[in-house]
């Protein structure tokens, strides 16, 4: 039976009683990105897992009943996990301005703040997700996390967010980034927003939560230790952003005498339980600092461009052995486009061809994204892990090989090139349709919000 049986073709593989196992048998697969790919290799499915991978011959020889999704001319891979997005950002691409902020400083302050964090409400957020769950599907991202920054919509933001994500399918993280720059009344709505809903998680289920608030310089050192204190009874990781430009560095040396990571380090909450995104005005001594403390941290490459707010010290961080993860900032989010900004930028910025190679780029875009989540078992096409996969169109310019295979990836795939998405052994893209509960007028939708949000700077 060659993608007969009905329940895989629905997009519900391994829930029907006749499901046995699924056979998917590409040209080339890539078990885990620090080795080289695998021709003629495939991998047998059980319900949400991976339960074998070998030579597609041998497969086919041994499990003759299985359902078969032949994929000649494509590559299975582990999905891509995005590290950091911020879902509702969608709302202000194109947003009409008099002028571009002069610095990062101004970018907050004079735009992003009054202009779009302040004016989210749940209408807004929902067509924004909705949309954004749609792109990620397409794009081959099958695990992401979310930090809303939205003051005005609490509570109840995140279950608004859960909603539509779980229509979705998706793997997915959802936080609030709880703030006192409103008042800290609104600092404190904020990090029970992340509380309840972290708490009220099934274990086991694909959307959870963390703990998350902005920086050093919209938080006390009490409201950052709290933070913390709930994420222990949680047992979950507490996110920032940290050192996005050089704004936050100047604040803490002025006002605390250290800059942030030892400034951290001093309120003894520095180490494996903080996620810490951007970290982009880093010194090598705060390096060294993350690495010894086994701190987590997540990479923007090209969102960073936007701002102005530098280039990350990646190569640095990987050699130290920072847990380091890739993603969007929901500034652009073709995936592929941000796995290239991490993979040239650096080589420009260092005046050196071979940093960042794109087998360890693809790798933070894959299992290195899962672990900086600390997400079990995802971001490999591996026995016991679980089936959150792609397969992608290997129709490139130039011949493939093992030794190549990266780079004609990362260089030449866009998410018109994904032909199957798969999450926790369920179909969300097949043949490039997508078979989740989707709204189809999406955009007409997300039109009508954004153009809400917009009157304001009309």
């Amino acid at each position: 039976m060659e993608n007969t049986l009905s329940e895989a073709a629905a997009g519900n593989y391994g829930k029907g009683d006749n499901v046995t196992g699924l056979l998917i048998l590409p040209e080339w697969l890539i078990v885990r990105a620090k080795e080289p790919p695998r021709q003629g290799w495939g991998a047998r499915l059980e319900a949400n897992r991976i339960a074998e991978v070998g030579p597609n011959r041998d497969l086919l020889a041994k499990y003759p009943h299985d359902e078969i999704l032949r994929a000649e001319g494509q590559v299975l891979s582990p999905g891509f996990v995005n590290t950091h997005t911020h879902l509702y950002g969608v709302l202000a691409h194109g947003i009409p301005l008099a002028k571009a902020p002069e610095g990062f400083w101004p970018f907050l302050q004079d735009f992003w703040r009054p202009m779009v964090e302040d004016r989210i409400n749940l209408p807004m957020l929902q067509a924004a997700v909705e949309w954004q769950c749609q792109l990620m599907t397409r794009s081959g991202v099958t695990s992401f996390y979310d930090c809303l920054e939205a003051p005005n919509s609490l509570p109840g933001c995140l279950a608004a967010e859960a909603e539509v994500v779980t229509r979705h399918g998706l793997r997915a993280i959802l936080s609030f980034e709880a703030t006192q720059r409103v008042s800290p009344e609104n600092g404190q709505l904020g990090l029970q927003e992340n509380y309840k809903f972290t708490h009220s998680r099934p274990p086991g289920d694909k959307i959870q939560g963390l703990m998350c608030y902005h920086t050093t310089f919209t938080c006390s050192a009490d409201f950052i230790q709290q933070a913390f204190e709930l994420a222990g009874k949680l047992d979950c990781l507490v996110h920032m952003h940290l050192s996005e430009g050089t704004y936050e560095p100047d604040q803490a040396l002025m006002n605390h005498g250290l800059r942030p990571v030892k400034y951290y380090d001093r309120l003894g909450v520095l180490g494996p339980r903080m996620l810490a995104s951007q970290c982009v005005q880093l010194d090598p001594d705060e390096v060294s600092l993350l690495a010894e403390r086994g701190a987590r941290a997540t990479h923007m490459p090209l969102s960073n461009c936007e701002v102005g707010g530098g280039i990350a010290p990646v190569p640095q961080l990987v050699a130290a052995g920072v847990t380091l993860g890739l993603g969007s900032d929901s500034y652009i989010d073709n995936f592929f486009e941000v796995m290239r900004g991490a993979f040239l930028i650096h080589k420009a910025n260092g005046l050196d061809p071979r940093l960042m190679p794109a087998d360890l780029v693809y790798y933070l875009a894959t299992e290195g994204g899962a672990r900086a989540l600390n997400l079990e078992k995802v971001g490999r096409v591996e026995p016991g892990w679980k089936a959150d996969l792609q397969l992608i169109a290997a129709d490139f310019p130039t011949p493939a090989g093992e030794w190549n295979l990266y780079d004609q990836l990362i260089l030449y795939r866009n998410p018109e090139h994904i032909r199957t998405v798969m999450v926790d052994g369920r179909f969300l893209l097949r043949d490039g349709e997508l078979l989740t509960d989707h709204d189809p007028q999406a955009r007409q939708a997300l039109h009508a919000q954004t153009e809400r949000l917009w009157q304001a700077v009309r």
